[in-house]
């Protein structure tokens, strides 16, 4: 590289700049090598979101960084009531690090506490931190430039003569030039000559730059995109929109000194630039805020009293003196390793939180490893209870922080948050960015939007780029992999446009957040380590770094976890508590067990060998219990059948991929049914209660500890090497070993076959702190699930309450398999929220779909005697205008109630839920009017507001048929609650094809049963479609998934081409099928493949036989339903005919009087639904 350069690029942005900048960072090192230019400037938009990383891939790349931004400035004062000015952006270049430590207090000025204002600096800010700064006045577009282009030739010398005070000789006036085809863009020939003469006249140097957003001038048409994706605008628009040239590209020093070959100093400054720029960003180590003045005494001391305080109330698994013996060891390593601090601050919080009733997670990761932690209640498992070990947390032969994850309550974290800044000051804790990248689907879609093509085409393309794992592939290689699109693109000019474009952005960064649980604490306020950012939507500064990044700059990291499962189980609790019972008591009385003193409605202090709860996990009724849900959990929960808690813990850490290999031997061996095998004497009681299998990472360690001598720190850098596969550690270490073990009178190749098994295991070995502390959370849902099963799935149900698919599954779960009584959504029963009253769970009103829990309150607090007051008691509703005038019902919204007419919540007040449904305009507007009434204190003559006014009428209407009844009920709660569509099908379809030996029509639970009991079969089943996905498989051919439920309960179907072709019209959402399937059983899980698919409706058409008995109650349902019958009569010539009988019930008759109609008529389900909803209709059998 040449050392003396004629050009250095001072202004550029990179893919920080969102959704404007295109440099990606990590190639600004080759761009520069190949542009022979030893230096390079990064200004981003309004921030300095890359300044460390950028220092340190350039400097290391041998290339000078020179951190920068552009910042918009405020440059005119509004007058009293004129809109303010858009602010104009300057170029701030780091000359020395007190200019560093400028450009990040303006960072601050420019994000925090701005109310959701437009990023931007005043001029005060501006020269309050000019020191150590260079300034470029910004070009054209900038404040000065703007002044100059409407004219206003004093105004601008004005506020040059006021940067050039701020900044004297650090000044440069700026000039750009983009020439494209049409000349040079009129905002440079508007602004280049007042500048020149204004530099001569006030002596003020000129530099040129060249506003850098993409590497090459190919790229511009697809930056174009990217800038109106931005913009919300359009490519083709004919409205004014930002633009840029084809010229703002990263040109080579032979270009910009051709451009500027009339003024040559221009571009020789910018080489004199880079020279006075000599500062980078650096790492610094970890910097805590001071928690006392003695903190190594202050950390034995609350260690020391914290042991004692746990050793007063827990079991104790060693002796007194080895629990005080490995709390010295701990502390003096922490000592030596100087973070006593960290120990202290994160006590504190945790402490504060549990002072305040939130929930706070047992540990997480390896720091459930330190008795220290355990004394000062950072952690509630006992490390010698569950033989963990620290060196696994801390290492004095490897130097890193410590990292504690903390699971707090999801709904309280961040009064824990709010805590850590008011005791440490808000200006030095902070969040911590994330950046979202436009990915290829996004991509898609984004640029599609911006070239106007139909949203039916964009949607489609961008479906058919196919998702590994999380992510979407790129776009090039869903080319590669998808003829499809490759024929799209093919087929249509715009499509290989889009993809074009598309891959050029994508992977960009689109946009900055906060990460969910990161929080950092400084010794001093952040913006002196690292510039800030401040999301609009919080209240809370972020440090403008990433997580890799902010702890290189010196910040430590707290995380600040969420732990969905600890609010289900503080739920649980409180549910329990409402009932008026403790912990330790059942719904029906029975002690389960004696509290220690001041335990009493600890879920941290019930005991762990409770029999209930482990034969809910060995029949594998895992629904819901935290960590044990899924099927293949189940599987290995009923071969294990566990009975202790280091069962679950081995099971957390074995079902991973590779380990799970292992779990058949373990069960085995667990259950007697294989001899558990020895690798050594010496280390047989390690492995004891993992049946002989390496499971934990602390099992590697203790091996390589007691047969081959290590230490525990020197074992812990064993078990990393292994796991991260250094092969350059591995060979010092193999020999290390085996020595070691030779010497401890282990035969030679015996020690080998330990290592090589060590370095497999090592590989997948699991944290045995970490599996152990969420085993724990498993066991305590098991164990409430066992013991308190209604209170703990109405816990568990408030904390999905917006995700219906997971409350099908949890209602399934009570209706079906723990058969507990439940109420349905009612609103003179249920609360916003799931609820137990009297042993039953009460649907909340609030799960119903679209409708929201606060507006749901509404309603409940309208419910009470004293609305104002929660104590009080419910007046329930009497009627649908008391519900009116008690509860606004415009505030609820016509939406929510719409959902609670079809949920069938008001059919205590009015059975009828399309007369409801119908009627809802009117009532709200009835309860409206009254309310406005109430709010102006008008008083009627007739006493209550709102008396005078006239009750709205209610139009006489039939009822919803059943099966749209069933419909409306769907469309509301998600899934099906009162009935099933298929309920009047199943009847015929049994008589048509149940005694098919070949495949017979059977429930879903039918075909369960069978398929258990007797193996593979084929079988007919009816289902209400619910989704259906398409794939492709690795040879082309087009498969799908098919969602369906029955009477009895939902199920998946396979469908491979063949089928699927014929089928597909059939399977669309809502469609009432039956489908032939092949049924297997694969680890206790129903497998069925699709073979055939037909419209239910066809197949209980020719049904015959089959008659019908109305129950009715008034005269006038006769005429109705023989309209019914009649003109279903007209209407179809082939159905099913069948008997009809009346079994009419009124008081005047003498009992119930049936009535046989002596003929045959069409029966089929639609018939049998349509009487149902007649009005005088009380119930229809079959017979």
């Amino acid at each position: 590289m040449t050392n003396s350069p004629r050009f250095i690029h001072l202004r550029t942005h990179s893919e920080y700049s969102l959704l404007e900048g295109a440099l990606r960072l990590k190639k600004l090192p080759d761009l520069c090598q190949k542009a022979d230019m030893p230096a390079l400037a990064l200004t981003d938009t309004n921030n300095m979101f890359a300044a460390l990383e950028f220092s340190v891939v350039l400097s290391g790349a041998g290339i000078q960084p020179i951190l920068g931004c552009q910042v918009d400035l405020a440059y005119i004062a509004p007058q009293p009531g004129e809109r303010p000015r858009d602010p104009a952006p300057v170029v701030l270049l780091a000359q020395s690090e007190a200019g560093y430590e400028n450009l990040m207090k303006l960072n601050s000025c420019l994000y925090l506490d701005k109310g959701g204002a437009l990023p931007q600096v005043t001029m005060d800010e501006l020269e309050r931190h000019a020191q150590g700064v260079i300034c470029l006045t910004g070009g054209p577009e900038g404040p000065v430039g703007k002044l100059l282009q409407s004219g206003q030739s004093p105004a601008a010398e004005a506020l040059m003569a006021r940067l050039k005070d701020g900044f004297g000789d650090r000044l440069y006036i700026e000039l750009q030039r983009h020439p494209d085809e049409s000349g040079q863009p009129e905002a440079e020939r508007l602004t280049e000559r007042g500048f020149v003469e204004m530099a001569y006249a006030m002596n003020i140097p000129l530099v040129a730059t060249n506003d850098v957003y993409f590497p090459l001038s190919k790229m511009y048409e697809a930056h174009d995109a990217l800038i109106c994706i931005a913009d919300g605008a359009y490519v083709d628009q004919q409205d004014e929109r930002r633009r840029l040239t084809n010229q703002h590209y990263f040109k080579s020093q032979a270009e910009m000194v051709a451009l500027f070959a009339d003024l040559p100093e221009a571009v020789e400054n910018t080489v004199e630039i880079a020279k006075r720029c000599a500062f980078q960003a650096y790492r610094r180590d970890p910097i805590l805020p001071k928690f006392a003045d003695d903190e190594i005494e202050e950390l034995r001391r609350q260690s020391h009293m914290g042991l004692e305080a746990r050793l007063a109330v827990i079991p104790h698994a060693a002796s007194v003196e080895e629990y005080t013996k490995r709390l010295d060891f701990e502390l003096g390593i922490i000592e030596g390793m100087g973070f006593p601090g960290y120990f202290l601050i994160v006590a504190d919080f945790i402490q504060w939180a549990k002072d305040q009733g939130i929930p706070v997670g047992p540990g997480r990761g390896s720091g459930a490893g330190s008795l220290v932690a355990y004394a000062l209640t950072i952690t509630d498992l006992d490390p010698l209870r569950y033989n963990l070990l620290f060196e696994r947390f801390l290492n004095p032969e490897r130097v890193s922080m410590p990292d504690f994850d903390i699971d707090f309550c999801m709904d309280r974290r961040e009064e824990v948050i709010r805590y850590v800044q008011e005791k440490y000051g808000r200006d030095k804790v902070g969040q911590i960015i994330t950046f979202g990248a436009l990915l290829s689907k996004a991509a898609v879609r984004d640029i599609g939007r911006v070239l106007q093509m139909p949203y039916g085409q964009v949607d489609r393309l961008s479906k058919m780029i196919p998702v590994e794992g999380v992510k979407p592939v790129s776009i090039e290689k869903a080319l590669a992999d998808e003829p499809r699109l490759r024929e799209e693109a093919k087929n249509e000019e715009v499509v290989a446009r889009l993809l074009d474009y598309g891959q050029q952005v994508e992977g960009l960064l689109r946009n900055a957040s906060t990460h969910a649980a990161g929080v950092v604490i400084g010794d001093r306020p952040l913006d002196a380590l690292v510039p800030l950012y401040q999301d609009p939507r919080s209240d809370m500064p972020a440090t403008q770094f990433n997580m890799k990044w902010v702890e290189q700059a010196g910040l430590v990291k707290f995380d600040f976890l969420g732990l969905k499962t600890l609010t289900v189980i503080q739920n649980a609790v409180e549910q329990i508590n409402a009932a008026g019972r403790p912990l330790h008591i059942a719904a029906d009385g029975t002690e389960l067990y004696q509290p220690a003193a001041g335990t009493e409605n600890d879920i941290n202090a019930i005991p762990l060998d409770d029999e209930a709860s482990y034969k809910l996990y060995a029949a594998a009724k895992t629904v819901a219990v935290f960590q044990v849900e899924s099927s293949g959990m189940m599987d290995a929960l009923k071969r294990m059948k566990p009975t202790c808690i280091e069962d679950i813990v081995a099971l957390v850490a074995l079902y991973r991929p590779g380990p799970m290999e292992n779990i058949p031997t373990y069960c085995e061996v667990k259950n007697g049914l294989r001899p558990l095998e020895s690798i050594h004497p010496l280390i047989d009681d390690i492995l004891e209660e993992t049946q002989g299998i390496i499971v934990y990472q602390e099992q590697v360690m203790q091996i390589a500890q007691v047969m081959a001598g290590y230490s525990l720190g020197g074992a812990d850098l064993l078990r990393r090497a292994m796991g991260k596969k250094i092969a350059e550690e591995m060979a010092k270490e193999r020999p290390k070993f085996e020595k070691g073990a030779v010497a401890n009178g282990v035969d030679a190749d015996k020690a080998r076959e330990v290592f090589d098994l060590l370095e497999k295991f090592a590989n997948y070995g699991f944290n045995k702190s970490h599996a152990a502390a969420y085993a724990v959370v498993s066991y305590q849902t098991a164990w409430l699930k066992a013991n308190h099963p209604v209170e703990f799935m109405a816990g568990v149900m408030n904390c999905d309450i917006h995700l219906t698919d997971k409350l099908a599954v949890y209602f399934e779960e009570v209706r079906k398999r723990l058969e507990l009584p439940w109420v349905p959504p009612c609103v003179n029963r249920s609360d916003a929220t799931f609820k137990v009253v009297d042993g039953a769970l009460v649907y909340a009103l609030g799960a119903l779909k679209n409708v929201g829990v606060e507006a749901m309150k509404l309603i409940t607090d309208g419910r009470r005697s004293d609305p104002s007051d929660p104590k009080s008691t419910d007046r329930p509703f009497a009627t649908l205008f008391d519900l009116a005038r008690r509860v606004d019902l415009k505030r609820v919204g016509k939406r929510p109630l719409e959902m609670l007419a079809r949920s069938g919540a008001f059919d205590e007040l009015d059975s009828n839920r399309r007369r409801v449904f119908g009627a809802l305009d009117a009532l709200v507007s009835y309860s409206a009017a009254i309310h406005e009434q109430k709010a102006s204190n008008q008083v009627s003559l007739f006493g209550e507001a709102g008396d005078d006014l006239p009750e709205p009428r209610l139009h006489p209407v039939d009822d919803w048929l059943p099966a749209e009844r069933l419909s409306e009920e769907f469309k509301a709660v998600g899934f099906y609650l009162s009935g099933h569509p298929l309920d009047d099908y199943m009847v015929p379809l049994k008589r048509k094809h149940g005694g098919d030996r070949v495949m017979p029509f059977m429930t879903l639970d039918e075909l369960t049963a069978k398929v258990s009991e007797r193996g593979a079969m084929n079988a007919r089943l009816a289902g209400v479609v619910a989704g259906r996905q398409e794939r492709k498989s690795a040879r082309g051919n087009r498969f799908a998934f098919a969602q369906l439920s029955d009477p009895t309960g939902a199920y998946e179907v396979t469908l491979f081409s063949d089928t699927l072709e014929t089928a597909r019209d059939h399977l669309e959402t809502g469609s009432k099928v039956l489908i032939a399937v092949e049924a297997t059983m694969e680890s206790d899980q129903l497998k069925l493949l699709g073979r055939s698919v037909s419209p239910a409706d066809m197949a209980v058409a020719d049904v015959g036989g089959a008659g019908l008995k109305v129950f009715v109650d008034a005269p006038e349902a006769i005429a109705a339903v023989a309209t019914v019958l009649e003109g279903a009569r007209q209407a179809v010539k082939t159905s099913g005919r069948g008997p009809i009988q009346f079994c009419l019930m009124d008081p005047s008759l003498p009992g119930e009087v049936e009535v046989d109609l002596g003929q045959d008529f069409v029966v089929n389900p639609q018939i049998k639904g349509a009487i149902k909803s007649l009005t005088g209709v009380l119930e229809v059998e079959d017979i």
